[in-house]
């Protein structure tokens, strides 16, 4: 199907794409979902692939193609991890996923526990399957935001590949 897109329009639809994505993460936020510190993290990449597009599209380089593919497997990488922090696979930052106490006095403390954020990293504040109750469905906003990245870099590497 990729390859029925002229490079033009791939890299628009990847753009186009990214933006949206970045619409729906604050759509979401205004839905009441606050972000944490690692939603924050996959928020970036899309935003330049945005730019990355525009330029793209501007000057025809196709390295900017091979940027906007690494991008979105940044993005990938990030929303990966941030899934299995939330599926507690693993440790996420101890910033936003309640790391361990340790030795701390009481006073660094109470200090660690007045900068905390808000909101954690570990927790998964929206599921689909919470809106369709099919277990199948139990994909998060990090597990989307990984499986649309991957598709997202699989589009920039077609462009990219493309001689035009």
């Amino acid at each position: 199907m990729l390859d029925r897109l002229s490079t033009k329009n791939l890299i628009i639809t990847a753009a186009v794409a990214s933006a949206g994505i970045l619409g729906g993460a604050f759509v979401f936020q205004a839905l009441g979902y606050a972000p944490c510190k690692m939603c924050f993290w996959q928020r970036w990449p899309h935003a330049i692939a945005v730019i990355l597009g525009g330029a793209a599209l501007a000057t025809k380089m196709r390295l900017l193609r091979w940027v906007g593919a690494v991008t979105m497997a940044v993005s990938a990488g990030l929303g990966i991890f941030h899934s299995g922090v939330e599926r507690k696979w693993w440790d996420g930052p101890a910033s936003c996923s309640g790391g361990g106490v340790g030795n701390l006095s009481v006073e660094d403390l109470m200090a660690q526990i007045k900068a905390a954020p808000l909101v954690r990293c570990d927790e998964i504040p929206w599921r689909l399957s919470d809106m369709i109750p099919i277990d199948a469905l139990d994909i998060t906003m990090a597990n989307f935001n990984a499986i649309g990245s991957l598709a997202l870099m699989v589009m920039w590497i077609v462009a990219a590949r493309r001689p035009d």
